[in-house]
């Protein structure tokens, strides 16, 4: 109530000024009066977020702060669609995106600039000013020859379209809406607003001809959303002002801390009997304890990323709700800890009042100063005089001893808080290969290539895949997805051996991209159901136990070699080449996009790869073309007729019946022999079976013509010829 009326009183008397400092003035009689609430100051808000209410005032912002803003501008969402596959009667899958284009306004004043932007709680921004999704960002810092933005003026008009000078605001444009369920997320912003602030800056947007040079160390931010009276108010709490209007400037100034305290003469006798200690002229009393005082101090916690925390001052609890103080303002946990000691301290002092009655006017005795009275311990805050006809009366509050007195140094914890990692953007592993035919997902007459898209950070977001059929022109393949593959690289050059038994001696060791990324060992019945495949260069391979040596390093032993027709790749393998698990994290490639150029190749790029990172596709062909046949066999008949015969093998079909061969794959079966160099033979013959005759007198001529020569058979697939076969000499 008294508020009301100074605030009023003030305002008649002084304008605006006088209604900010009759606040200030009634605040404290109120206090007195009706007591204070449980709570004090403009109320902690839980990390405000962007709103778009419309007609909502914007905060002014101080020093470093995490905050919202106001939503100023937004264009319609813009749909993209991506259609993959349906190649050669393949089903087509279409994938839709969504992208945003907006303004947001974290402040009503100028800002240096922003630090890190929060989505929905996660990291949009890093503190480096890279975006963790697709999209543009610009700041406009609100100075007064700011430009138009240049997709607000396209959208608006330059003639309808507001520079918003004064006020700070960011463009967001075509920001990838995908991590966030495509809707426009919640966003809170770090505003950097200056390096650094004091009362000078809060008041002097505000009010004119005001003169203070108070400075507020411990505080790294400061928020002013409401009436700056309000403002005023708070900080009084934490730190006391003095306001002097005496003079044709309003001088606001914390509480002095003199070198030395004013000595108020000598006390006067009062004639009176009405008057107070008219034998003395000196009354001193002792307030009781507060039954709720100042216990603790709610704040914006630097450490914890801005978060809300709670510092507690030291002293016996009191029965009762606690009284909390809310201080909009970022700062650490110790400061925060030394405020609330320094607010509890400095209320317990200031319960020892005395009233003076001086005959001696003394104009540097003014409300805020610090004085002492003769034999009177301890230095004195003047709180207000009054001049009467029988003196001036003194009314002062004792102050602690020194500055620091309640000023401890004492542990402070700022709690614990969820921190993501503020990590750059992460840069794309790619490899891209094709796979046998398999006839549980596939088409004998569809290509089957795949990408494994991966990186070394847990932080990647996936990246988009395009085709360059070798002519420089990129098709769009649709994105990887977010899931990184297991992928690494072979440290050792791992050794020839048998497709045909156990590799027990052999093994391989692998450094994979990221220590989070793991393997696991497989047993015999689930290597034979298909576990643990892996792409160790040009070969397929599986593996059946998997050890971690150190962190990221593993070693395969118990191989097979040369799965799924691949064992042209054992004698070519290098230290150093790719390795890749083989399983569900593989992105499938749409084959009619890539083409059959021997030079095609994989582009892919994600926010951490600026120029784009490519591959060439290993193992190429590999799904059309039927395996080599294997088991060749020569034998002579009674009229010397030499029989070449051999075993056929069918793509996808890798595994040995008894009693009966693998189904034909390709619309018919046929082999062709060749006797000779296979880029040249000197002989050739077409067979319909897995068998071919020579008569004696063909098998005499081509060994007087090239006796040091072989034979070769290949299988001639629907799409493709297969592998040779060497079927032997002609000797």
């Amino acid at each position: 109530m008294a508020t009301l009326v100074f605030s009023a009183v003030g305002t008649m008397v002084a304008g605006p000024v006088g209604g900010a400092v009759g606040s200030l003035v009634g605040s404290q009689v109120d206090a007195a009066l009706f007591g204070s609430p449980n709570r004090q100051g403009a109320r902690l808000k839980e990390l405000d977020v962007t709103t778009s209410s419309y007609g909502q005032p914007i905060a002014r912002h101080f020093g470093r702060m995490r905050v919202g803003g106001q939503m100023i501008w937004a264009a319609n969402l813009v749909e993209h669609s991506e259609v993959t596959g349906g190649g050669k009667g393949a089903a087509s899958v279409t994938a839709y995106s969504y992208t945003a284009s907006f303004a947001v306004a974290p402040s009503s004043r100028p800002i240096l600039g922003l630090g890190r932007i929060w989505a929905d709680g996660k990291l949009l921004r890093g503190e480096a000013g890279d975006l963790k999704a697709g999209g543009t960002l610009r700041i406009h810092r609100g100075t007064g020859d700011g430009e138009l933005d240049p997709l607000l003026a396209a959208a608006q008009g330059a003639g309808q379209c507001p520079a918003h000078r004064d006020l700070a605001y960011v463009v967001f444009e075509d920001l990838d809406l995908s991590g966030f369920y495509n809707h426009i997320p919640s966003l809170t912003f770090e505003v950097i607003a200056d390096a650094g602030f004091d009362l000078a800056d809060i008041l002097g947007e505000v009010i004119d001809q005001v003169d203070t040079q108070t400075t507020f160390d411990e505080l790294a931010g400061f928020t002013s959303d409401g009436a700056l009276a309000d403002a005023l108010a708070t900080l009084d709490c934490v730190y006391p002002l003095d306001i002097d209007c005496a003079g044709t400037r309003l001088v606001i100034a914390r509480e002095r801390y003199q070198s030395a305290p004013k000595t108020v003469s000598e006390a006067t006798r009062a004639v009176g009997d009405d008057e107070f200690s008219a034998a003395t002229g000196i009354s001193r009393r002792r307030a009781p304890r507060a039954e709720q005082p100042v216990s603790s101090l709610r704040y914006y916690d630097v450490s914890r990323d801005y978060l809300p925390g709670v510092q507690h001052a030291t002293g016996r609890a009191t029965p009762g709700q606690p009284r909390t103080l809310e201080l909009p303002a970022a700062l650490e946990a110790s400061r925060a800890r030394a405020l609330v000691e320094r607010v509890s301290g400095r209320l317990d002092w200031s319960r020892d009042t005395v009233t003076w009655r001086t005959a001696e006017l003394d104009g540097d005795i003014a409300p805020g100063a610090c004085v002492s009275f003769d034999q009177m311990p301890g230095r004195w805050r003047v709180r207000e005089w009054e001049w009467r006809d029988t003196g001036i009366e003194i009314t002062a509050e004792r102050m602690p001893p020194t500055e620091r007195a309640w000023s401890l140094a004492l542990p402070t914890d700022p709690g614990q808080a969820h921190q993501q990692e503020d990590l750059p953007s992460a840069p794309t592993l790619i490899a891209a290969f094709e796979l046998p035919y398999d006839p549980a997902t596939g088409s004998p007459a569809t290509a089957r290539p795949l990408a494994a898209v991966s990186s070394g950070q847990a932080n990647w977001n996936g990246a988009a895949l395009y085709a360059d059929r070798g002519d420089g022109s990129l098709l769009p393949l649709g994105p990887s997805g977010r899931t990184r593959c297991v992928m690494g690289r072979v440290t050792n050059l791992v050794a020839a051996a048998s497709p045909l038994r156990y590799d027990r001696g052999s093994e391989i060791i692998v450094q994979l991209a990221d220590n989070g990324m793991q393997l696991a060992s497989a047993t015999a019945r689930q290597l034979a159901e298909g576990a643990n495949v892996a792409l160790v260069g040009e070969e397929l391979i599986q593996f059946a136990q998997a050890t971690l040596l150190s962190g990221g390093t593993w070693r395969l032993t118990g191989l097979l070699r040369g799965r799924g027709a691949t064992e042209n790749g054992i004698a070519t393998h290098a230290a150093g080449e790719t390795f890749v698990l083989v399983d569900s994290r593989l992105t499938s490639l749409d084959p009619a996009k890539l083409g059959s150029n021997s030079t095609r190749r994989i582009v892919a790029i994600g926010l951490g790869d600026p120029q784009g990172v490519g591959t060439g596709v290993a193992l190429s062909g590999l799904t059309l073309r039927p395996p080599a046949p294997v088991h060749a066999r020569t034998r002579i008949l009674a009229d010397g007729t030499r029989r070449f015969e051999w075993t056929r093998r069918a793509r996808g079909l890798h595994d040995w019946r008894d009693g009966v061969d693998v189904p034909l794959i390709e619309e018919t079966e046929s082999y062709i022999v060749s006797f000779g160099p296979p880029g040249s033979p000197l002989a050739q013959w077409t067979t319909g079976q897995a068998s071919l005759d020579l008569a004696p007198h063909i098998h005499a001529a081509l060994a007087a013509q090239a006796p040091d020569e072989r034979f070769h058979v290949v299988q001639k697939g629907t799409f493709a010829l297969s592998d040779r076969l060497d079927l032997g000499p002609i000797a």
